[in-house]
């Protein structure tokens, strides 16, 4: 999923809103300098590094966390593909320490599922174990887009550890495995296929593993978070339900969500005015539900 080029507009624009404010100093912080690191290892695997950006004044106490995990369907893309990202959220949420993560791609037979979900189980137990190290709190949010998305949202709703997150932020994620093989967008056989590769099965073959896999299956109101998804209407490769799958049972469960549809909208290849849009309201709904 190549979004710098559509991301760079975005990138413009927050600058020239963002330049005019000025924000009061937090009587709270430190005068810990920004610090960014990164490539920092989290695993063995070349693959599995973050970039980590740490804000100027942070505290263990008051310091929240972003978590980003790129996209490229389980099977390819890199967080450099979220550099954008991580600028445009720099400037709107300062307060914020941002990890940009990498993990293992699948590559049937190699680093099938669960690779990724693990990969991102251990690049959240290895940011909690640097809480005291980089002056960060444990309120932890997660931002993922397309594959990001769901592993986001996989991470968030089945785990409680090391922390359980405050927030989840989903860009066009999918939630029901099962789902999205049987009903691909258009009938196509061969998303079906693509997504067998990834998983390294059928669903058929290990339905389990698509169960276990589906980020849908753990929202409980014990277990779900405050979530915000974002789909685009004429995404060619995840179907929007995948995302109102998601919001009917965070309502069923009682739990705060936002669902934000843009009919338009292709998969990640969106205008400018769309995604400042679609981060004025992820930066709404971080501020309301993050504290």
């Amino acid at each position: 999923m190549k979004l710098s080029r559509l991301l760079s507009i975005l990138l413009v624009t927050t600058v020239a809103v963002y330049s005019c404010k000025k924000s009061d100093p937090d009587p709270g912080t430190t005068t810990e300098p920004a610090k960014t690191i990164l490539n920092v290892a989290y695993g063995t695997d070349a693959l599995q590094k973050m970039d980590v950006y740490l804000p100027a004044g942070r505290t263990a106490t008051s310091t929240k966390v972003m978590v980003m995990i790129h996209g490229g369907g389980w099977t390819s893309g890199d967080k450099t593909e979220f550099n954008a990202f991580v600028d445009t959220m720099k400037r709107r949420l300062p307060d914020y320490a941002i990890f940009n993560i990498n993990y293992r791609l699948s590559a049937n037979p190699v680093n099938v599922f669960p690779t990724q979900e693990n990969d991102v189980k251990a690049a959240m137990d290895f940011i909690f174990g640097k809480s005291a190290e980089y002056l960060i709190s444990n309120k932890h949010v997660l931002i993922g887009a397309s594959a990001g998305g769901h592993l986001a949202m996989l991470q968030a709703y089945k785990y409680s550890t090391p922390v359980k997150p405050k927030a989840v932020v989903s860009f066009f994620g999918p939630s029901d495995l099962t789902d999205m093989y049987n009903n691909p967008v258009g009938g196509s056989g061969l998303l079906a296929f693509g997504l067998a590769q990834a998983v390294g099965k059928t669903p058929t073959q290990d339905s389990a593993l698509y169960a276990n896999s589906s980020p849908a299956n753990f929202i409980g109101s014990s277990t779900a978070i405050p979530t915000i998804l974002l789909h685009g209407g004429a995404d060619p490769l995840v179907k929007p339900v995948q995302s109102t799958i998601v919001r009917d049972k965070l309502l069923m469960s009682g739990i705060v969500n936002q669902y934000v549809f843009y009919p338009t909208g292709g998969h990640g290849d969106w205008n400018g005015a769309t995604y400042f849009d679609a981060f004025n309201k992820i930066e709404a709904f971080l501020k309301a539900n993050v504290n």
